[in-house]
């Protein structure tokens, strides 16, 4: 007979294998392992083009020459446009994105690459959607910058070029995303496995609001939406 609470842990550790492979959320730094001096073809990118850069577990896409949507701790402690202009750290842009903030602004090609290869228009091809002229895309993409709210599922990089580029605000990672958990909710395992973790809890730090309704709740609420 299968062990239920061995079972729960090989269940827990395939989903957070499914989501690491969701390409939405990083937990390394962008082209970490690239060159910081990589050569780009910048006399062939037009105004107006979509680059799309991949990292570690995302794509980041921005407007020629170069506006995109960034999040950035730094501008909700700082109103200093010298600061704030800086090459965003991994820091500020993880607690950006914690913190829910972020700035459409425009940055040379070589610190929005960040020493990735690039992709030119990749969504065009990637969405099938006809694409308004370049000088349109980038007259968009300048009036909306400045500081902006961030979403990783409602508002991102994405979402901000596929408005400029199509003139509909869509994000296909997200969309993969949403998908993918809706796969995980759906599959029955997650309940047992919920209520598993649950009953493990309560042993272990003993009876108590704080473990019995999540017990409760998140097995029950798995089992309706599924």
């Amino acid at each position: 007979m299968k062990n239920p609470m061995l079972e729960a842990v090989s269940l827990v550790l395939e989903k957070l294998l499914l989501i690491s492979n969701f390409k939405l959320f990083s937990s390394g730094a962008p082209g970490e392992d690239k060159a910081r001096n990589a050569f780009y073809e910048i006399n062939s990118f037009l105004r107006g083009d979509v680059l799309e850069v991949p990292w570690t577990h995302l794509t980041h896409c921005g407007i020629y020459r170069v506006a995109h949507m960034m999040p950035d701790i730094l501008l909700a402690l700082t109103d200093d446009k010298e600061l704030t202009q800086k090459v965003v750290s991994n820091k500020r842009l993880i607690l950006g994105v914690i913190g829910r903030v972020a700035s459409i602004r425009v940055d040379t090609v070589e610190d929005f690459a960040y020493g990735a290869d690039i992709l030119v228009n990749h969504l065009d091809r990637s969405l099938k959607k006809k694409a308004l002229l370049n000088e349109e895309v980038a007259r968009r993409a300048e009036k909306l910058l400045g500081m902006t709210p961030y979403s990783l599922l409602w508002n991102n990089c994405e979402h901000f070029v596929t408005y400029c580029r199509f003139g509909t605000a869509i994000s296909p990672q997200a969309d993969k995303f949403c998908e993918n958990v809706k796969i995980i909710i759906r599959d029955q395992r997650s309940v047992l496995a919920s209520a598993v973790l649950g009953l493990a809890s309560i042993v272990c730090l003993g009876l108590a609001s704080y473990t019995a309704l999540p017990a409760i709740f998140i097995p029950f609420c798995l089992w309706m939406a599924g």
